[in-house]
């Protein structure tokens, strides 16, 4: 009985000094470890590279919108908005969803010496078909003016997200924004 007695003893003494406790609660939400915020996320860098595509794909904690850029990827901004409005006009675009990203790569869509445009998207309401998509609801061809580059990005909720570019391939490179599915 002594030893249980100093063995009780001693775990409660550890829990005390705080050597058997648990670590601390993080204080960024974390899903499928990803400690991302939904704050708005920005470089101010600009670039003659010019945006050749957006696509979109699915991943099991989040889903991705790229960019692809002829030439280094350099600034964007990419925020939560009340409503994503057209580039040039400010008229808004509809979309599906209950948040609103407004993304926007700081590269033209189109060559700024001939005038001639190095991506237009088949259908402007429906750049890439996200209809089977855990967050994404829709994503919208919000224009490309004075070097920059917008689309709207409809997603089921305010939701944290992380945006970064990546080299590659070749002289070329990407802007990437993933939405996680949830907190």
């Amino acid at each position: 009985m002594n030893k249980l007695s100093a063995w009780l003893t001693a775990i409660v003494m550890a829990l005390g000094l705080g050597l058997l406790a648990p670590g601390p609660a993080s204080a960024t939400p974390s899903y499928c470890g990803l400690a991302w915020s939904s704050l708005g996320k920005s470089n101010q860098a600009m670039s003659g590279a010019m945006v050749a595509n957006i696509r979109s794909g699915q991943h099991a904690c989040f889903d991705r919108l790229v960019i692809d850029i002829k030439g280094k990827a350099a600034g964007y901004n990419v925020r939560y908005v009340s409503k994503v409005v057209h580039d040039g006009s400010g008229l808004p675009i509809k979309l599906r969803g209950g948040a609103f990203l407004q993304v926007t790569a700081h590269s033209p869509s189109y060559d700024s010496a001939t005038g001639k445009a190095t991506f237009v998207p088949a259908n402007r309401s429906e750049v890439t078909n996200v209809s089977k998509y855990q967050t994404f609801r829709q994503v919208a061809w919000a224009g490309s003016f004075e070097g920059y580059t917008s689309v709207g990005l409809g997603v089921r909720a305010r939701l944290p997200f992380k945006v970064f570019t990546v080299a590659g391939p070749g002289n070329g490179s990407k802007l990437v924004i993933d939405v996680a599915h949830q907190w």
